[in-house]
């Protein structure tokens, strides 16, 4: 069976519904790291203060076919490309140890339900 890692870094409120979305389409746990981003355009200032606003940095585990359903499903309800909120891609995973057991059994299940 075949992973990948989905990544999605997104300004701080599309957070959770960056999750929902993604167990809707069948993805289960996320790891959540806090960031901050420096983009492309100047931030704007106020009295002399710059506003960065936070970013969250959400992590999956996926079997590969699923990854590509979460990322089109965040992408899309998120409206990604229309404001550059954020940014969501996948990496293919090699090696993998300490996945729990019951989440390889759902993706043997999804994967008889498919054939």
């Amino acid at each position: 069976m075949k992973f990948s890692v989905l990544v999605a870094i997104l300004a701080e409120d599309l957070e959770e519904k960056a999750i929902d979305v993604a167990k809707r389409s069948g993805a289960g746990g996320v790891t959540i790291v806090d960031a901050r981003g420096i983009g492309a355009q100047e931030k704007k200032t106020f009295f002399g203060l710059t506003y960065e606003g936070s970013q969250s940095v959400l992590v999956f585990v996926l079997e590969k076919k699923l990854s590509l359903t979460v990322l089109k499903a965040i992408s899309t309800e998120l409206e990604l490309a229309k404001d550059s909120r954020g940014v969501v891609f996948t990496l293919p995973l090699e090696h993998i140890a300490g996945i729990d057991r019951s989440q390889i059994h759902r993706f043997e299940e999804r994967i008889k339900d498919d054939i």
